[in-house]
């Protein structure tokens, strides 16, 4: 899906991470939720990942949504 993130069932619990480190996507996209910029992520929270790896965190969140199958079933009255 995207190079800057893996899946591997030996780094927690198989949750996708960015490459090369134990940093859960998930947790990169919370921080974006509580509103902190790329920069205050990386200069207080994760020093070791650059922009990219944020913007890759991003994309792969925007991959797995634009790959769901989104079933409506009518309401009955």
């Amino acid at each position: 899906m995207n190079h800057r993130i893996t899946v591997d069932p030996q780094i927690h619990f198989g949750k996708p991470c960015i490459v090369n480190t134990r940093i859960p996507v998930q947790a990169v996209l919370e921080l974006i939720c509580h509103g902190l910029s790329f920069g205050e992520i990386i200069k207080n929270y994760y020093p070791d990942i650059q922009m990219e790896d944020i913007e890759a965190c991003l994309q792969y969140a925007i991959d797995l949504i634009a790959s769901e199958d989104v079933h409506i079933s009518p309401e009955v009255a």
